[in-house]
């Protein structure tokens, strides 16, 4: 595997090592040594997955408190362009986003440190997201940015009248309104 640190700081990409033949392929997705030894100890309790259709926005998502989350992002079918924000006040990055498409077919993941909002928008159809998180979920605690705040700049790659949200999503906060 090969971590590559992104922009915003404690966030990395993560390229597993893809063997392929006439049979199909195999790769390490998440291998405990590696991880700890590039980005440091993370206890994952939980996988997720979700599927979604093109067009489909989800985020900018992120848990409170002691229920912040970090999070192992990756495609295992179609693509998505993943975006996080760093919202750490503390941060030399607070402010800043980052993207990239992690797909079937480039194998990339995300790692998405505690105290980063996260969000995708779906590329493909019947496109099936899975991560793992290391902290539980917590309704009261749940918060987020809404998707297209223009002082957050990000360029979701595809027309805004072709993406779909949740009504929850559509309520979310600006980026000022956040609170400490």
């Amino acid at each position: 595997m090969k971590f590559e640190e992104t922009p915003i700081k404690g966030a990395f990409v993560v390229k597993p090592e893809v063997f392929g033949d006439g049979r199909g392929y195999f790769c390490e997705t998440f291998k405990k040594s590696e991880f700890e030894k590039h980005i440091g100890r993370v206890d994952f309790i939980q996988d997720n997955e979700s599927m979604s259709s093109f067009g489909v926005v989800r985020g900018l998502h992120f848990q409170k408190g002691k229920y912040a989350q970090a999070k192992l992002v990756r495609v295992i079918k179609g693509a998505v362009l993943d975006v996080i924000v760093d919202i750490r006040r503390d941060s030399p990055t607070f402010g800043r986003h980052f993207s990239l498409e992690l797909s079937e077919d480039n194998k990339h993941q995300l790692f998405v440190p505690r105290g980063m909002a996260h969000g995708f928008v779906v590329l493909k159809n019947d496109t099936v997201f899975s991560y793992k998180v290391d902290n539980i979920y917590s309704p009261q605690n749940e918060s987020g940015i809404y998707f297209n705040d223009t002082s957050l700049a990000i360029d979701w790659k595809i027309d805004e009248s072709l993406l779909i949200l949740s009504e929850k999503d559509r309520k979310l906060k600006l980026f000022s309104e956040l609170d400490d």
